[in-house]
């Protein structure tokens, strides 16, 4: 559960950039079991993110059809990141350690509707 909320946080930043345009908003469940293996790396347990972490992601990405999307994801992983103990300064390295491109700041700050 606590992978499951580092993970929405991450990827609320992480697919505010990616999406484009689409129907149905992406459901929680999946953002969970995408971003769930990033738990251990944006708490400061792992030494860097798992490949599981940055495979989860990019798969997360590729759902994005919509802003709504972004805007979904974002607050699904905001839900609980605060009290799974996710760390701003290990969140914000993923996107390079897993060379994915975002085009602004990962944070456990970010405003979902922006």
């Amino acid at each position: 559960m606590k992978a499951l909320f580092f993970s929405m946080l991450f990827l609320l930043s992480f697919l505010f950039f990616l999406a484009n345009n689409g129907e149905a908003a992406v459901p929680c469940t999946t953002v969970d079991a995408n971003a769930a293996a990033c738990l251990g790396f944006a708490t400061g347990m792992a030494a860097k993110p798992s490949d599981a972490c940055c495979n989860g992601l990019r798969q997360l990405a590729q759902t994005v059809k919509s802003v709504d999307d972004k805007k979904a994801i974002c607050r699904c992983l905001k839900v609980g990141a605060k009290s799974l103990g996710i760390q701003d300064r290990f969140l914000s390295m993923i996107p390079q350690a897993c060379n994915i491109k975002v085009d602004f700041p990962v944070s456990v700050n970010t405003n979902c509707e922006t």
